[in-house]
């Protein structure tokens, strides 16, 4: 068991410097093109602090398309990731919050925004849970109100009948 542990480990190591030796520009393997470093570099370095507290705010009002749960600068996706390099590119570039929100929406839809507008489209967005939540209530007191039934006296012949059933 130690054996094949340490086996795993070996390959996993030999694996690992592959990878570092081939996105360090070594020749790629069965013809795939080398890792592109220089576009990663020049999207993470580092923001003014203005432009920082900007793409904090906007970030943390938009969602992740594909994780769905969470804000763009939490995830963790493909397409946050281009999405927070193209919004930092829009701020770069002089738009104003509210231009890059409308942009935003242009393209992927109100369901990018964490606080959607509220608007004809997305009523049953802001107001459907609490009319769900009425209508259960109200289904709910309801029932409650509704008084118990009192039992059907039995006829003389199903008496007859269960005394029958009784005795034998």
């Amino acid at each position: 068991m130690r054996t094949a542990l340490k086996i795993g480990l070996m390959l996993l190591c030999f694996a690992a410097q592959g990878l570092n030796a081939w996105a360090q520009g070594a020749p790629s393997p069965a013809g795939l093109p080398p890792v592109q470093t220089v576009i990663t570099a020049q999207a993470e370095s580092p923001m003014s602090p203005a432009v920082k507290a900007r793409w904090d705010h906007i970030a943390a009002e938009l969602r992740c398309l594909v994780c769905q749960n969470e804000t763009l600068a939490s995830s963790h996706a493909e397409l946050a990731l281009d999405l927070r390099r193209e919004l930092r590119s829009l701020i770069e570039h002089g738009q104003s919050d509210a231009d890059i929100r409308s942009f935003m929406v242009s393209r992927y839809g109100d369901f990018v925004l964490y606080k959607p507008e509220v608007k004809p489209v997305t009523w049953l967005l802001w107001f459907g849970p609490f009319v769900l939540l009425l209508l259960a209530l109200a289904v709910a007191l309801r029932l409650m109100r509704r008084a118990p039934q009192a039992p059907v006296p039995l006829t003389d012949s199903e008496r007859t009948r269960v005394r029958q059933l009784l005795e034998s």
